[in-house]
């Protein structure tokens, strides 16, 4: 018998056993008459026997097919409600903000933030956790010109790294990742790190690794059944990395502290200390080191993941789409010459800017969005869903919906232009989730974006190595929380 099996098996003989425990409440769940529809669910299992679990965004795309824009699964003896589509997604996260502004108790999660920090922080912590990251993330330049010069100057170290690969096959993404990382560190840190030091590159490494570790089938079924966790071990290398993590910032604040100045502050992290040392005269206590840690957890992983992705999609989908990166490096050409780029050149390069946002909405990076829940008691589409229930909105459906987009299968940038070739926002663009919990970094990723793709467009061409055409590129993605490419080398030409 292999692993497999044995595991099949064991996970088997566990949930019967769990069957026993828990039939009395199983069968005393009376559901109200208008709650969403959904699939039977089986005792104890739910509808776990449904789902691919390596790609879930797929089984619930399927689903809604069957049940419409809400409706109910239920994973373990957890029932959640999926909303789907446009509109429906628009309704309960914008014209509904406050309603659906919760985020649930994930097992997984709880484990690694205690409730600090601003991703899966709730309540009243998160609203004052959340205020506070962009009151300062605005101060310390977010969408302002000091990061935009931030962002120009990291280009120059990137553009060197990817030049002295004399255009030979190579793998970009962890280059990439350094580039994207250093802009939140020096935010963060107030410092930048070399590409090749030794704790940046751990750095980095804990944080891709954990994002991987996060998506695999097991954590699903820890998330599901917690009680296992003894028998899965599935966060013990979680909780390693997020503790080596925490050990370094943790190092970093206590130096941060000696040199402490508050009306000179460096950082993030010096803003934070200071309104630790302010709160010390009150009774309320929100900018503890727990927060701290978790914050900068939260900031450097969302920091970097999600626009090293974008950007490594971006490559890949370039390589892919030759005549498409022709057309961007002639509007660069037309526009800026060879001047480096800045924010404000966007406006006058529409189909630069097409092009990016279909790379995200291609990409759809975050399929599932981060679950929410419900504050309160809640009508939607005519359902009834009640306080604290676990939401999913599925935005790879927003980013998909057919009503919204021309060709949603496909690359085509030419859902964000009119037929006068001019640049349209759509509102069905939702890479950043929407409502009360949108991505605090919005404003500083879409800048890093531009900036790093039209940069390395303007200098360099991108191709698949020897020997590999067009068509043997894999758009398909690897197993991960997030959407990411699969490894892949290529060969960055420098443009004459």
């Amino acid at each position: 018998m292999d692993w497999s099996s044995c595991t099949s098996v064991g996970l088997l003989l566990v949930l019967t056993f769990l069957f026993v425990l828990k039939m009395g409440d199983f069968w005393n769940n009376h559901q109200r008459k208008n709650y969403p529809p959904g699939p039977r669910a089986l005792p104890i299992i739910g509808n776990l026997h449904l789902f691919d679990l390596k790609r879930p965004y797929r089984t619930y795309l399927q689903l809604s097919k069957v049940y419409g824009p809400v409706f109910s699964v239920q994973m373990g003896l957890r029932k959640i409600v999926v909303i789907s589509g446009y509109e429906t997604v628009k309704e309960a996260l914008v014209n509904q903000a406050d309603a659906f502004a919760e985020r649930p108790k994930i097992p997984v999660f709880e484990d690694l933030t205690r409730g600090n920090g601003i991703v899966f922080a709730h309540g009243e912590n998160w609203k004052v956790m959340r205020r506070f990251t962009l009151t300062t993330l605005r101060d310390f330049g977010m969408g302002k010109r000091a990061i935009e010069d931030r962002i120009v100057e990291e280009y120059g170290y990137l553009a060197d790294t990817i030049a002295s690969q004399e255009g030979k096959p190579f793998d970009i993404s962890k280059i990439m990742n350094a580039a994207v990382a250093n802009i939140i560190v020096s935010i963060l840190l107030g410092q930048r790190f070399d590409y090749k030091d030794s704790r940046f590159g751990r750095l980095l490494h804990l944080t891709n690794e954990n994002m991987r570790l996060a998506g695999k089938p097991l954590v699903s079924m820890y998330n599901i059944f917690p009680h296992l966790g003894f028998l899965l071990r599935a966060n013990k290398n979680l909780l390693q990395n997020r503790d080596e993590f925490h050990a370094y910032v943790q190092v970093t604040f206590v130096e941060h502290l000696k040199t402490l100045d508050k009306n000179d502050q460096r950082s993030f992290i010096d803003a934070f200390l200071v309104k630790q040392q302010e709160e010390k005269s009150s009774t309320s206590r929100f900018f503890h080191n727990g927060n701290l840690l978790s914050l900068v957890s939260n900031l450097f992983t969302a920091g970097v993941e999600t626009i090293s992705t974008t950007l490594n999609w971006s490559f890949l989908l370039m390589m892919k789409y030759p005549e498409i990166q022709k057309k961007v490096q002639k509007e660069i050409q037309q526009v800026i010459g060879s001047n480096p780029p800045r924010i404000e050149h966007r406006t006058q390069m529409p189909y630069t800017d097409a092009v990016i946002h279909e790379i995200q909405r291609f990409a759809n990076i975050l399929p599932l969005d981060l679950p929410h829940e419900t504050a309160a008691d809640v009508t939607l589409k005519g359902y009834f869903i009640p306080k604290g229930t676990y939401i999913i909105p599925l935005l790879t459906s927003v980013l998909q919906d057919k009503s919204q987009w021309e060709k949603p299968d496909a690359f085509y940038p030419e859902h964000f232009l009119d037929a006068n070739g001019k640049f349209v926002k759509k509102d069905a663009f939702m890479p950043f989730s929407a409502g009360r919990r949108i991505c605090a970094g919005e404003t500083l990723a879409k800048m890093e974006l531009f900036l790093f793709f039209t940069s390395l467009l303007q200098r360099f061409t991108f191709h698949p190595p020897p020997g590999v055409s067009v068509s043997d590129l894999d758009l398909s993605p690897a197993i991960s929380f997030n959407v990411v490419p699969k490894p892949y080398n290529m060969c960055a030409v420098i443009r004459s």
